[in-house]
């Protein structure tokens, strides 16, 4: 979770690693998870908030919940746990 408070992170979707000096874009729902990541939410409070916000049944939103947890762990971003 460290790796994921230094980032910083605009409103367009556009990553800085300060660490790395990595960047990367990401689309409006990979924004809304890593928003909610930084906050603290838990795995549920953010299935549940991508059903209500982009209107997609709960097992759409917890599979793409988890596709982008597993492309943040590929490039580094989230360490290889549970969010």
């Amino acid at each position: 979770m460290e790796k994921l408070k230094r980032l910083a992170i605009n409103d367009e979707g556009f990553i800085f690693d300060p660490e790395t000096g990595n960047s990367y874009v990401v689309n409006q729902t990979g924004l809304f998870i890593l928003k909610l990541l930084k906050e603290g939410k838990s795995e549920e409070e953010i299935i549940k908030a991508l059903t209500e916000e982009f209107e997609v049944d709960e097992d759409t939103a917890r599979r793409d919940f988890y596709d982008f947890l597993e492309h943040l762990r590929i490039f580094g971003i989230l360490e290889n746990k549970t969010a």
